[in-house]
C-alpha cells in the first residue's frame, strides 16, 4: 500500500530536482528524505529518480508516477476540503514576473488569504522565459505570464508598455544614441522597445541593464536614461513619456497550470486571480513600494 506522505515528499523532490531543497519544505532531514524515496522505489519496484551531484530528476516512470502522484493528492485535499466544509488548506506555488508582484499580487492575496487563511504559499518572481520551464517540471503549480499576443484567447488582462523617465520631457532625449535601461535580452520590455525604435530609424544603446526593476526603476530616476514598464507598474515619482518617442505595444497576462487537474488550492486561486485581476485598478499600484524582490520581470 502506497503511503500518502511519501507521495507528498516524491511530489516535493520532483518539484524541486532536489532532495537537500526539498528536505527543507517536508520538514525532514536530507538523509531521512533520501531513504524514503529508496522505499517508495521499492514499493513500486522502479527507480523513479536519476540522481546526480547538480540534484535529481525524474525518469520515465517517474514522470509517470508524478502524474498519479499529484491526481491523488489533489483529490485527497479536495475530500478534506469537503468535509471540513468548504475551507481550503494545502500548499501552492506560484510564479509571476516581478512587475505583475509589485502591481497586483499584494491586493490579489489580501483578499484570497482573508478568505482562506488555512491556504499556504510559495511564491517564485522570475520573468515568463523562466516561469515556464518551471511549470513545465512542475516545480510551481501555476504562474502568471505574459504573452506578447494580448488578442490571445487566454489572456486575462492587457498591459501597456510605457517609456519611463524622471520627467515628462527629458533632456535625455535629444541625446543621439538615446540611453536605455531595459532588463534581459530574452524579455518582452527589451524586445518591445528595440523593435519600437529600429522601426523608426531612433538610434539608441542599452546603457544600462538591470536583473531587477528595481534597478531599472533607480536609473529612471537618476535621469541617466530611459526605461520600459508596465503601465501599471509605474511609481507615481516617475513618468511616462508620451511624445519623442515611438509608441509601444500591449502584452497580454494569462494564467497557466502545470496540470490539467490543479489541487483544489490552486484552482481556487486561480479562479479568485481570473475574477479579481482584470478589474483591479491601475491606480493600486502606484502605492506600492517598489522592492527586488527577485530577478528579472517578464
Amino acid at each position: 500500500m502506497l503511503d500518502l506522505a511519501l507521495i507528498r515528499n516524491f511530489a516535493a523532490v520532483a518539484r524541486t530536482g532536489s532532495i537537500s531543497l526539498a528536505s527543507s519544505q517536508v520538514g525532514r532531514t536530507q538523509s531521512a528524505l533520501s531513504m524514503q524515496m529508496q522505499r517508495l522505489e521499492d514499493m513500486v519496484g522502479q527507480s523513479l529518480l536519476h540522481r546526480s551531484g547538480s540534484g535529481v530528476r525524474l525518469t520515465a516512470a517517474g514522470e509517470r508516477f508524478l502524474s498519479h502522484a499529484e491526481s491523488l493528492l489533489a483529490k485527497h485535499d479536495e475530500i478534506l476540503a469537503d468535509m471540513a466544509g468548504g475551507a481550503l488548506k494545502g500548499p501552492v506555488s506560484f510564479g509571476c514576473p516581478e512587475d505583475y508582484s509589485i502591481a497586483f499580487i499584494p491586493e490579489l492575496l489580501r483578499d484570497f488569504f482573508a478568505l482562506h487563511p488555512e491556504v499556504e504559499l510559495r511564491m517564485v518572481c522570475a520573468p515568463t522565459t523562466e516561469l515556464r520551464p518551471l511549470l513545465h517540471r512542475r516545480q510551481i503549480d501555476m504562474a502568471l505570464v505574459s504573452l506578447s499576443d494580448a488578442a490571445n484567447r487566454d489572456v486575462i488582462r492587457k498591459e501597456r508598455f510605457v517609456w519611463v523617465a524622471n520627467e515628462r520631457k527629458p533632456a535625455i532625449l535629444d541625446l543621439d544614441p538615446i540611453p536605455l535601461a531595459l532588463s534581459a535580452p530574452t524579455t518582452l520590455d527589451y524586445r518591445a522597445a528595440c523593435d519600437a525604435m529600429e522601426a523608426v530609424n531612433r538610434r539608441y544603446r542599452v546603457a544600462f541593464a538591470s536583473d531587477s526593476l528595481a534597478g531599472l526603476i533607480a536609473i529612471a530616476r537618476s535621469g541617466h536614461a530611459i526605461s520600459v514598464l508596465t503601465q501599471t507598474a509605474v511609481p507615481a515619482d516617475l513618468h511616462i513619456v508620451s511624445s519623442g518617442l515611438p509608441p509601444l505595444p500591449t502584452l497580454g497576462i494569462a494564467l497557466e497550470f502545470a496540470e490539467q487537474r490543479p489541487s483544489s488550492a490552486a484552482t481556487a486561486l486561480g479562479d479568485h486571480i481570473r475574477t479579481v485581476l482584470p478589474s483591479l485598478s491601475a491606480d493600486a499600484a502606484a502605492s506600492y513600494p517598489v522592492a527586488a524582490v527577485a530577478r528579472r520581470r517578464r
